[in-house]
């Protein structure tokens, strides 16, 4: 297939570049991006050097790329608001997009008003869209021909927690979510907090009390559990390039034992193979994930208090963003969904 990805300047973009022209079923034909229209893409990102096909960044009108039939499949790299302009005309030409903004994870116009401070561009196309998180759900181009991939902390979030919800393991009420994020994750942009002498050997916290990405953590917890999931979540800037850290915190139930939680996450996952669980007693490092699109995690009982802490690890630039994109595309065109992410 031949694809394109818009908006590829950023860090999320660039990352989705070198998976894509690795991958053994795509030619990546079209690289978008305003800031660097006439670059090579190989000056921009050096480590795909020789392996670029001479591409360049380019900057092509929106109904040249619509009226592109060569092009089949549609990745957009950009920020929220104006994805969603993008992909309502692609899809009107019947191209097939995946959305790596925000535009399309949540359910709710209403919501999405809330928590991103302007109205959805494209309402409509909300019910339609296909929340893009390969373990949990199932996709199909039948469904849908727009898939809205996860954000990098809903991830770590909902990949342990979300089946454990489904099967009412542990209590829904008094959550608390803990996550750190590699600098990667504020985007590319030239902000004096995200200055080297800022961020090193600094942590924060930031987007408190309501993050963004909490409308979907909450929106989906709520799905799989078939009644209103409200949590508490606390990102934080650790000074690290990339990788995403989260700890979670859950009240047990009488029934609540970590043989019980493990045998659902077995059940589960047991052939997926980007979801790596670990036994209890360990703990995920984002070294040991950081390049991958895998999501490590593991749980731990906390007799004193009687909750369930649970632990998670991924990239939050390839199984948070470019690699979990490819990894729908692969399960929707019927490829193994490991093609061109090992």
């Amino acid at each position: 297939m031949k694809a394109c990805v818009i908006g590829a300047s950023g860090y999320t973009g660039r990352e989705l570049v070198k998976l894509l022209l690795s991958h053994p079923h795509i030619q990546l034909a079209t690289i978008t991006s305003r800031t660097l229209d006439g670059y090579p893409v190989e000056k921009v990102i050096p480590q795909v050097a020789g392996f670029s096909s001479n591409l360049t960044f380019s900057n092509p009108k929106i109904e040249a790329l619509c009226n592109h039939s060569d092009l089949d499949i549609f990745f957009l790299a950009l920020p929220h608001g104006t994805a969603s302009i993008y992909a309502s005309k692609l899809l009107e030409a019947g191209k097939k997009v995946i959305d790596l903004s925000a535009d399309f994870r949540l359910n709710s116009a209403d919501t999405y008003r809330e928590f991103y401070g302007q109205d959805h561009p494209s309402p409509d196309l909300l019910e339609t869209a296909q929340y893009g998180l390969p373990e949990l759900h199932n996709l199909s181009w039948e469904k849908s021909p727009l898939i809205a991939s996860p954000g990098c902390y809903p991830t770590s979030i909902l990949v342990p927690l979300a089946p454990l919800m489904k099967s009412m393991a542990v209590d829904s009420e008094d959550i608390v979510v803990n996550s750190m994020s590699g600098i990667s994750g504020a985007g590319r942009n030239a902000s004096e907090k995200l200055l080297y002498c800022e961020r090193n050997e600094n942590a924060s916290a930031y987007g408190l009390p309501k993050h963004r990405h909490l409308s979907e953590i909450e929106e989906q917890l709520t799905l799989f559990a078939k009644h209103p999931v409200i949590l508490s979540f606390h990102p934080h800037l650790a000074p690290m390039n990339r990788g995403i850290h989260t700890t979670i915190s859950v009240k047990a139930k009488r029934t609540s034992n970590l043989s019980s939680i493990y045998d659902i996450w077995n059940e589960v996952y047991h052939n997926r193979p980007f979801a790596r669980v670990l036994e209890t007693g360990t703990f995920p490092e984002v070294s040991h994930v950081v390049g991958s699109n895998r999501v490590d995690f593991s749980a731990h009982f906390d007799s004193r208090t009687n909750r369930i802490v649970i632990c998670s690890a991924e990239d939050n630039l390839i199984k948070g963003a470019g690699g979990q994109a490819i990894q729908s595309m692969n399960i929707c065109e019927g490829l193994i969904e490991s093609t061109g992410l090992i």
